[in-house]
């Protein structure tokens, strides 16, 4: 491997390396090195002692050369692996949060392919507003202006999905990439968690259980608290506003923390495990904007899978409320993703998932067999944007009918798309709730009674599904349907 190759691009400070942890010990060392920068810069600035040009604090790099003889076709790999020969390279950042993650794509990339990795530092400034969270409150706000002469600001023409889009296109400025997201765009999207959700990302746990209603959120905390008091799994639970209570038979740390004095957009919730493999659980309130804006910043975590769990429309005379739907195809009228992810596009399901799932609800209820079936259907769920969709009876009951739809909610095709999108497995098990098509509209009384008896057993349910896709290891989760023919190679 050739330096000078790397050196085009503008990679300065370049190491080489033959093993994925020292190469990450110089991606935290180069992050830190460009973090102090950045701050000292910010202090003196904050003193009234701008500098006088910009701080050299830059994103570290790491790329690979893979030549001919170095590809690997094994076709049983779904990522760690490159299809043609040249140069690869993606700009890091927040390696501490992502030491586990960095260390394993690269350990599996030298592996699959028998080359050592360069590690340098980009020409990609470390936007101020991702170094700082607090810039208002030290800076005088006559000198705010300022800033953007000085330090380098978030630049929204570097910072999109074009990769994960499949609209990336090979070009002389830039090797082509090893990851999905640049490192400006997964900072952009950690700093939008902390602000939808009230915690921190840190606390994020590998699998993912996404619901439309409170009270879910309200059934996930008696759980809990409950492991948190007398069981030996989970270390933490953290709540809005970083509060967490610790086990204190598997931490010495303290409980900590303030809740706030209202509960954010998006209140997250993260029963932790020490390797990271616990639950997470966000309430993403109604509807598809929320729910691709929350997937859209959940999937920078790399998530070994997250899972819809809410509330729908029965759209068979057959169903009864409280009965389950387990979504094996999707109608996509949420229009929210239709430039980033043509309609034509299929969204297959994912058959680890859904036997999960199916197992799960087996052994929550008891039910087997022909009996399973009285209580869960497998069909093809409609998502749409418009939540008075009922009074477009006509127009609705045509399309829906011709969908061989069985069921309609405004978030479960959402979350699978962006699932699909981002190579992130996903599943929906949706409980119906009311049967407008059928004269069963929801109504307070008839919805209370319903939640009381069905909430906290659909939570049962996505909790065993989580325990066994965790025991199956997370590995076989990640299915090749989910690449693409030009992938990167980090999961």
């Amino acid at each position: 491997m050739t330096l000078e190759e790397f050196g085009a691009f503008g990679i300065r400070h370049m190491t080489v390396f033959d093993d994925p942890e020292g190469a990450v010990r110089e991606v935290e060392r180069l992050y830190e090195q460009s973090m102090t920068r950045l701050e000292q810069a910010f202090a003196d600035m904050c003193r009234g002692k701008p500098p006088e040009v910009m701080p050299d604090a830059c994103y570290p790099f790491v790329g690979v050369r893979v030549g001919r003889p170095e590809l690997n076709h094994d076709a049983r790999l779904s990522y760690g692996v490159l299809h043609d020969p040249g140069l690869y390279g993606a700009t890091l950042t927040r390696p501490q949060l992502f030491r586990d993650y960095y260390k394993t794509q690269l350990g599996i990339l030298m592996a699959n392919h028998a080359v050592p990795v360069v590690v340098g530092l980009s020409r990609r400034p470390i936007p101020l507003p991702f170094a700082i969270d607090e810039i208002s409150a030290d800076v005088p706000p006559e000198r705010v202006n300022e800033l953007q002469h000085v330090f380098a600001m978030p630049d929204l023409s570097r910072t999109d999905d074009a990769i994960a889009n499949g609209t990336w296109r090979r070009g002389p400025d830039a090797p082509s990439p090893l990851a999905l997201f640049s490192a400006e765009r997964v900072d952009y999207s950690l700093h939008r968690l902390h602000h939808y959700t009230g915690t921190m990302p840190e606390f994020f746990q590998r699998f993912v259980l996404l619901t439309n209603y409170q009270r879910y959120i309200d059934h996930f905390l008696d759980y809990a608290r409950s492991e948190i008091t007398s069981g030996e799994e989970y270390d933490r639970l953290v709540e809005p506003g970083n509060v967490v209570t610790c086990n204190p038979r598997l931490t010495s740390e303290p409980s900590s923390g303030h809740p706030p004095a209202s509960l954010p957009q998006m209140p997250a919730y993260h029963l932790t495990r020490p390797d990271g493999r616990g639950v997470t659980m966000i309430n993403i309130g109604v509807g598809p904007s929320n729910a691709r804006n929350i997937t859209d910043h959940v999937a920078v975590l790399r998530p070994h899978c997250w899972l819809m769990l809410g509330h729908c429309a029965g759209l068979r005379r057959s169903q009864r409320l409280g009965d389950y739907v387990l979504a094996h195809g999707y109608v996509r009228e949420d229009k929210v993703l239709d430039d980033e992810l043509p309609l034509f596009a299929p969204v297959p399901p994912i058959a680890e998932v859904q036997m999960a799932l199916q197992e799960a609800m087996a052994s929550v209820t008891g039910l087997h067999g022909l009996d399973l079936k009285t209580r869960m259907r497998t069909g093809t769920v409609a998502t749409v944007a418009n939540r008075n969709w009922e009074l477009r009876f006509d127009e609705s009951w045509l399309r829906l009918n011709q969908s061989r739809a069985i069921a309609l909610d405004m978030e479960s095709a959402t979350i699978a798309a962006n699932g699909f999108r981002f190579r992130v497995p996903y599943g929906t098990l949706l409980c119906v709730s009311d049967k407008p098509l059928h004269g069963e509209i929801k109504m307070r009384g008839m919805a209370n009674t319903f939640y009381r008896e069905r909430i906290n057993q659909h939570l049962q349910i996505g909790l065993e599904a989580v325990r066994i896709l965790r025991a199956q290891g997370p590995e076989r989760l990640h299915s090749r349907k989910l690449r693409s023919f030009d992938e990167p190679a980090f999961r």
